[in-house]
């Protein structure tokens, strides 16, 4: 499996720095992860993070299969307190900083899969419900509406996928407190009355061996619906629980 072969080519380059911890969140922890369409999502706990040894660690995987999609974030053990805190991140194959959201935090607590050394309990602050409401609330309200109004977006495929699930994913939690995998929220869609067309467009890339291609035509009109959908499903999901 290609993705086992990345995983121990990665933690084999990480060795050297002597990680505290190597964890696997999202759906390569969450048990619905499709090689080549996921993306391989971790963090990693290093005492000194050395900036240009991860780079060059990254920038040595760089041409094996799937490595676009290795996503890590490094902590320090006196740095996991607060969701605000930015942290050092390879993805899109560069580093930059940016937090580990409460969603996250809760993944690693649930169901985080662990790669090397110790496990989040014990190094990882919990996260509370009012915290992962909030911070659902507040994605869904500040970051995923004004997207909405942006309709050159919702051309491409990882905008009708991630946002219709997102939702989805949004609405379980503050409804009923869990988390839910992307499959779990395909099902959900359309009780919440999502385009059944658009849900089964992304069900088929994300799961059918050889989807059929969209045509440019059904681009356009797939965008439609999906906004139409979001902006009043969104608004009445914060209006609820903000």
């Amino acid at each position: 499996m290609q993705t086992d072969d990345l995983l121990d080519r990665f933690l084999a380059g990480l060795a050297s720095l002597d990680p505290v911890a190597v964890w696997a969140h999202g759906s390569l922890a969450g048990g619905d992860y499709q090689e080549g369409r996921s993306d391989l999502d971790l963090i990693a706990v290093l005492d000194e993070p050395p900036l240009w040894r991860l780079a060059t660690l990254h920038a040595r995987l760089r041409n094996e299969p799937l490595a676009a999609q290795l996503h890590c974030t490094y902590l320090t053990p006196d740095g996991m307190d607060g969701s605000a805190r930015r942290h050092l991140t390879w993805a899109h194959e560069q580093l930059f900083k940016r937090p580990v959201t409460p969603v996250t935090r809760r993944e690693l607590h649930s169901f985080g899969r662990v790669l090397h050394g110790k496990a989040p309990e014990g190094l990882l602050p919990p996260v509370s419900d009012l915290e992962l409401d909030a911070f659902v609330v507040r994605d869904q309200r500040d970051f995923w509406r004004p997207m909405v109004d942006r309709p050159e977006l919702w051309l491409r495929n990882p905008w009708i996928d991630v946002g219709l699930t997102t939702f989805a994913r949004a609405t379980a939690t503050l409804r009923e407190g869990r988390l839910i995998s992307k499959r779990e929220a395909l099902e959900l869609l359309p009780e919440l009355g999502a385009p059944v067309e658009v849900v089964e467009d992304i069900r088929a890339r994300r799961y059918e061996e050889r989807p059929t291609p969209p045509t440019l035509e059904w681009t356009a009109r797939r965008g439609e619906l999906a906004r139409g959908y979001l902006g009043p499903a969104i608004d009445e999901l914060v209006a609820a629980y903000a």
